[in-house]
Order: structure tokens, then sequence, then C-alpha cells
């Protein structure tokens, strides 16, 4: 049975990407969709061309990824599309925040998804892809939104690394970089008053992010990045000292 996994998706890249994947290739059999609100989840039931199987799991717990573990080892699927999204942001600057919200982040936009891939991986083969949300803060470092910027560097050191690791085994593993993209994600990032004027310039709509996600992941890339205007950011921040960069920010 071929099947896809996609965390993070109660809303919206997760959730976008769902709805692409079962539209767009159908070979699919059977999607498993994963995020705390599971109701959210089980609202897609019916309204997409393939099978769902939705679990309701904080995904940083360790038992309640155990339950995920043994539905794999008892269906033993062939995972063709593995896609990490969940994750969180706040904004603040370090030490302000509550500590065990900074530490949350870090739990589930870095731990949770290594746990999730660790997971899946023995049951993904050849021409089976990898896709992690990353992000466009992963670029530099980014003052009032510190921890989050830094875990998202390592969701994208991390995937560029495994990617150079499965590629004997013919598995592609593309980190998606965007920039500010209308989800819920700044919901409960902080009120929009607080977004700099420049994130709400280049927000882009989630549609458009998945689907250059998707044609980037089947093009074998290893970092995707949505939009000129990232782009543009991707180059200045390896060619211009990140202390500039962030002086600019500011």
């Amino acid at each position: 049975m071929k099947i896809a996994v996609i965390t993070g998706a109660s809303s919206g890249m997760g959730r976008e990407m769902a709805v692409q994947i079962a539209d767009r290739f159908g070979g699919i059999q059977e999607i498993w969709l994963i995020a705390r609100r599971k109701e959210r989840l089980e609202e897609l039931e019916g309204n997409l061309p393939v099978k769902l199987r939705c679990f309701g799991i904080d995904l940083t717990c360790k038992e309640e990824r155990d339950a995920l573990g043994q539905a794999l080892k008892k269906k033993r699927p062939n995972v063709k599309f593995l896609v990490n999204s969940a994750g969180f942001g706040k904004m603040g600057k370090i030490g302000n925040m509550d500590v065990e919200e900074e530490c949350n982040m870090i739990r589930l936009n870095c731990e949770a998804l290594c746990a999730i891939t660790n997971l899946v991986l023995p049951y993904m083969g050849k021409n089976s892809r990898i896709i992690q949300f990353a992000s466009a803060a992963a670029f530099l470092p980014q003052p009032g939104f510190g921890i989050y910027a830094a875990s998202k560097s390592f969701v994208l050191s991390y995937s560029r690394a495994l990617g150079a690791e499965l590629k004997n085994r013919g598995i592609t593993v593309t980190a998606v970089c965007p920039g500010p993209v209308d989800t819920e994600f700044f919901d409960r990032a902080g009120s929009m008053d607080q977004i700099p004027f420049y994130k709400k310039l280049v927000m882009a709509k989630p549609r458009r992010v998945v689907e250059k996600a998707l044609r980037d992941s089947v093009k074998g890339k290893a970092v995707s990045v949505y939009g000129i205007a990232m782009k543009g950011v991707w180059i200045l921040s390896k060619i211009l000292p990140h202390s500039l960069l962030i002086y600019l920010m500011r």
C-alpha cells in the first residue's frame, strides 16, 4: 500500500499538502494525517479523492508518537511522501517569553521532526520523497524571533545532510523555506501588528508555496524557496555579513 504521511495537517501548509498530494498523485492509496486537533483532520474525510487515516497526536510526546510507530509496524506501508509540516513560532525577545514555550518550539520544530523522520524512514524506498518545512527565517538570525529562526536553521541543515545520506537509496529530501505565509501561524506567533512591515509585503498564499514545494521535490531539489523576494534574501544571506543584514532588519 502506497501512502503519504503528513504532520501538522490540521491547518496551513500541512492541510494544503494533503489536498494537493491527493489531487496530483494518483498512485497514493492512503494519506495518514497527523495533528493534535483530530477533529480538524476528520473534516477532510470524504472531501479528498483518497482514503484518509487520522491520528490525533501531540508530536512532542514520545508515548503518543509511539502510536504512529505501532501503526507503521502493523501495516508496513510503502511511504512515498513524508511531509513534516508541524511547527510553530512565537515572537518575542529571548528571555522575555515563557521558557516552556521557548523549549516547546524546539521540541516540536526540531525534536519531533527528527523523531517522525526516524520512525518513517524504514518504510521508504526508491523514488520516495521527504519534504521538511523549514523557513526563510533559517537563512540568518532573527532578533525578536530568535528561537524560531534557530530551530528552522536546524531543520534546513538537518535536511541537507539527510538528503546527502539518502541519495544512494533514491530518496529525495527537500527543505521548504518560504517567507511569511497567510496561515494560522501568525495567530500563535503574535498579532499582525507585531509583524514587520516588510514581511507583510511579501505574504504568500499556502497553495502557491505548496505547489512549488511539490514541483521542486519532484525535480529533486534540496531547497525550495518561494518568491523573488525570499530568493533575494537567500542570496544576500550568503554574500553579506549577517551583522549588516541584522542591522538593516532592525
